[in-house]
């Protein structure tokens, strides 16, 4: 039995590692370190002692770090790994070198795409890369006593036949085929009131009921590093047993908040998605939920069957509002799609959240201008912009870097101000800092508007739902005050 600390490390303030674009959200979200919470739950199963820490959203930093570590003296340490934070992550590893002289493992979507330029650049810090999907592979590692070319799914630096290292790679592991054999996430060691995102009810929890993703759009890194695009999926039964565990050691999600499906698409597969809603009422579960959808993936009798359930809202993936666009994101659906979506979903009673990217390839300022008039018009309830983010190991990554477009391969430019989400490609004719300028300007246009907020307000129904509200309200204004101010400042020092 080995002595073993799962931790979330520390960032920059509100720093969300676990979404799918790890930054400072401009709504100050937080979610509970879900895939930290299942490798946690696997080493528990195998009789590990294991404690997973969420730094974040305890606040704590580094010197909290150094010294639970020098007091406590893990074995091992399993890290987390993002683009815009590694080198924090790497420095973090060294922290458990030199506090306990633990063996570090780092998990993650940057590592597990980038292993060998992670490992050289920690210097000896991290002693193992966990490549993909990593609920068993940690486990493996700990119990081999290390790396090993007998371990799949992992990268290391061989330093026996030289002093700087060979690198190994046993590649990707194959993926885990029966989802429920996997124990439900550990997060009886997390408080989960800590966690907020003013666009879902509080408290939330996340599900997910399937992995994988058979699209291609070339931004997303869930599939196309960590888990694939061939879909597996969970039992409707094993995922309701796992919400009633969660209403037993959370009660206030079914007094007020909700449960938030994570799945890439959970209505892509419109039979399981039922079963799951038939499975919720059959124990006559009186709880709300949120799911993320796309345009392309939905029916009248799945919506209807979802708000039966106690479905409130689906997050929907718009990105843009010009066809041209998303042809070149591979997205796989257009705008008339989008429309007709939105009439089938309002006709069901169901909330829409929309996302959208701007500043993805063939964008110009007549195309992001487009995408945000076409998202005003929607009849969104809430919706968020973000700037395009090239990942590693993603084909826009590729195609950016290939292109000479990037801004910046250090990793540190990767966030703005205050470690808030940038842009990072500069395309002829339309820079980063424009992209961000539509970014707000679109933010501002949906959220501002008074009849936007007369309903943001009114429709509230408990006192945690006014609670979450305007805590969101809170979080939103300080980055627009901090944004404009800034700006203010930013070009007071260019006068200078």
């Amino acid at each position: 039995m080995a002595h073993v600390f799962v931790i979330n490390e520390p960032f920059v303030d509100d720093f969300c590692r676990t979404q799918r674009w790890a930054a400072r959200t401009r709504g100050r979200v937080l979610r509970a370190p879900d895939w930290l919470a299942y490798v946690t739950a696997v080493l528990e199963q195998r009789r590990h002692d294991v404690r997973l820490f969420d730094f974040p959203a305890r606040n704590w930093g580094k010197q909290e770090l150094k010294e639970l570590l020098e007091r406590e003296k893990p074995a091992w340490v399993v890290y987390d790994a993002t683009t815009p934070s590694i080198y924090s992550d790497i420095e973090c590893a060294q922290i458990a070198k030199d506090a306990c002289g633990a063996k570090v493992i780092m998990v993650g979507p940057h590592c597990s795409s980038q292993p060998e330029e992670v490992l050289r650049d920690a210097k000896g810090a991290v002693d193992v890369v966990c490549l993909g999907e990593y609920d068993y592979t940690v486990g493996d590692v700990i119990e081999a006593g290390g790396p090993s070319l007998q371990i799949p799914g992992i990268a290391y630096l061989d330093h026996q036949l030289s002093p700087a290292g060979i690198f190994r790679s046993t590649g990707q592991r194959p993926s885990i085929e029966d989802l429920d054999a996997v124990p439900f996430p550990a997060w009886h060691h997390l408080d989960l009131m800590d966690y907020f995102d003013g666009t879902k009810l509080y408290p939330y929890i996340d599900k997910i009921s399937g992995r994988g993703c058979p699209f291609q759009c070339t931004f997303c890194v869930w599939p196309q590093v960590m888990h694939g695009h061939r879909v597996r999926l969970r039992s409707p039964g094993n995922v309701v047993d796992e919400i009633e565990r969660d209403i037993g050691l959370c009660p206030p999600v079914v007094k007020g908040g909700e449960f938030f499906f994570e799945d890439d698409t959970f209505t892509l597969n419109q039979e399981h998605a039922i079963s799951i809603c038939e499975e919720v009422m059959r124990r006559k579960l009186k709880i709300r939920f949120s799911v993320n959808a796309r345009v392309d993936c939905g029916s009248p009798a799945l919506f209807k069957a979802l708000k039966a359930a106690g479905c409130r809202e689906l997050l929907v993936g718009f990105e843009s509002g010009d066809d041209e666009v998303l042809r070149r994101m591979k997205k796989a659906a257009n705008v008339t799609m989008a429309r007709e979506f939105m009439h089938h979903v309002h006709d069901a009673g169901l909330d829409v959240h929309g996302c959208f990217v701007l500043g993805s390839p063939g964008e110009t300022e007549h195309t992001m201008q487009k995408t945000i008039d076409f998202a005003l018009g929607l009849g969104l309830n809430t919706l968020q912009f973000s700037c395009a983010a090239p990942y590693p190991g993603t084909r826009y990554f590729k195609e950016v870097e290939k292109g000479g477009l990037l801004r910046s391969k250090n990793w540190e430019d990767w966030l703005g101000k205050d470690g808030e989400q940038g842009g990072v490609v500069d395309y002829p004719g339309l820079d980063a800092e424009t992209v961000e300028k539509y970014v707000d300007q679109g933010l501002r246009r949906f959220y501002f508007r008074p009849q936007q907020v007369a309903r943001f307000l009114l429709n509230t129904e408990t006192k945690a739902d006014l609670y979450r509200k305007l805590r969101g309200m809170w979080n939103f204004g300080t980055y627009l005050v901090h944004e404009k101010w800034s700006s203010v400042a930013g070009a007071s020092g260019t006068r200078g």
